[in-house]
């Protein structure tokens, strides 16, 4: 079930995140950042375990981004993260974004739920504000993708 993240849900979100961040396939998030944006969270949630996460951050009035889409190991192939992204896409029309983008390295699963690539440069300034933190940066192999929602 997908369901708002909670106070209680924090150190889990937190090990999804960290697993994915120790392969290099994610940003290392701080457990203080996480307590900071709880409210951009949703879980997928089985009898009180977490199996995946995903947050929704607005980054200007018309765009989104999804971030931190985690799904456990062992998990994966079973609709969790498109529940996920679902939920998140909900959320966002429900507040009125227009657009919804993702940086991701699964660009086949996006594409599967109707986002389209894009070039990373027309994403707003503000996203790389996270992008410095990365060592990749800025020779970033990560693809843009992007779903409009009107």
């Amino acid at each position: 079930m997908v369901r708002r993240a909670a106070l209680n849900d924090v150190v889990e979100i937190y090990g999804l995140i960290e697993s994915f961040a120790e392969k290099r396939v994610m940003l290392h998030r701080p457990l203080s950042e996480i307590y900071d944006k709880l409210r951009d969270f949703f879980v997928y949630d089985d009898g009180g375990t977490v199996l995946g996460t995903c947050a929704l951050q607005i980054c200007s009035q018309e765009m989104g981004e999804i971030r931190s889409l985690t799904v456990r190991d062992g998990c994966t192939g079973k609709g969790i993260g498109r529940s996920l992204v679902n939920a998140c896409l909900a959320d966002a029309r429900a507040i009125g974004l227009k657009k919804v983008f993702a940086l991701t390295y699964k660009t086949g699963f996006f594409h599967r739920l109707n986002f389209r690539t894009i070039d990373k440069n027309v994403l707003p300034h503000k996203i790389w504000s996270d992008c410095v933190k990365c060592d990749r940066f800025p020779s970033c192999d990560e693809t843009a993708v992007v779903i409009d929602l009107e």
